[in-house]
């Protein structure tokens, strides 16, 4: 199978272009190369058959000098052609090294404090981190400062003068929350009380057995719902809330009940 001829965008050189190209190439490499490497670093500018007729006609004539090493040929450009720099050039040329390695040097110590600072600031939190920690903590300081708040609101009938209860009035408020406590368990015992219904068929008493209902349900089992409420309502009667519930299971009826169970004991002893 025939293969691709491959497209290069290299102008090829010919006659004293391509001389000029060598020769040039050789002066600013100053080192010695074979026929084949000018000629492929030149990127095929000249062919490798013309740039081996190139450098041995420019060796003859002086202007590079050729060396043999066994059946490989080298060549180099002239020394003697090359423009060598005076002595008080090279002076001020190696001053100026040192200039710029100096200051080559101060400004590594700049770039290295720099990159250290930038290193800090990429570790600190953005605009936008610091906005949300701030809100943050101000939502955590009003949440504990809430309880100091309404504790301080109590304070403030006592700072503005207002009297005290006195131990008297407090052991009155004592009884009468345990006397109405007692009267409220009570009412309610009466109005949960289980009462047994009795069968409606009493021809087949096995298959209808005695069902066990709160008193207010048997009371109020042949009312509508509306004249349930309405007789509930007459009586002043009304079902434990949620407020009801959370106040029984709270440490103050808790402490009644010590106490009454307290009382209990010593009255068997």
């Amino acid at each position: 199978m025939a293969s691709k001829a491959k497209s290069s965008d290299v102008k090829v050189l010919k006659g004293q272009e391509a001389e000029d190209a060598i020769l040039q190439y050789l002066k600013r490499m100053n080192r010695p190369f074979g026929a084949v490497d000018v000629a492929a670093n030149l990127k095929g500018a000249v062919p490798k058959a013309a740039t081996q007729k190139i450098l041995v006609a420019l060796a003859e004539r002086g202007e590079i000098v050729q060396k043999t090493y066994g059946k490989t040929s080298f060549f180099v450009a002239n020394q003697a052609s090359i423009d060598t720099v005076p002595a008080d050039k090279l002076t001020e040329l190696e001053v100026e090294c040192k200039t710029v390695e100096d200051s080559n040097n101060v400004l590594a110590v700049e770039v290295k404090a720099i990159t250290a600072e930038l290193s800090k600031l990429k570790n600190c939190p953005t605009d936008e981190e610091l906005e949300a920690q701030i809100a943050s903590t101000k939502k955590e300081v009003s949440r504990r400062l809430s309880p100091i708040a309404q504790l301080t609101d109590r304070l403030v009938p006592l700072r503005s003068g207002a009297p005290l209860i006195s131990a008297e009035e407090l052991v009155k408020i004592d009884a009468d929350w345990a006397k109405w406590r007692v009267e409220w368990t009570r009412r309610r015992k009466v109005f949960m009380t289980l009462v047994f219904r009795p069968p409606t068929d009493t021809s087949r008493p096995s298959t209808h057995p005695i069902h066990p209902v709160v008193f207010w349900q048997l009371a109020t089992d042949s009312l509508p719902p509306q004249e349930a409420e309405m007789l509930l309502e007459d009586l002043g009667m009304e079902f434990d809330t949620t407020e009801h519930k959370t106040l029984e299971k709270g440490p103050l009826c808790a402490i009644q009940a010590t106490n009454a169970r307290g009382n209990l004991k010593r009255k068997r002893e």
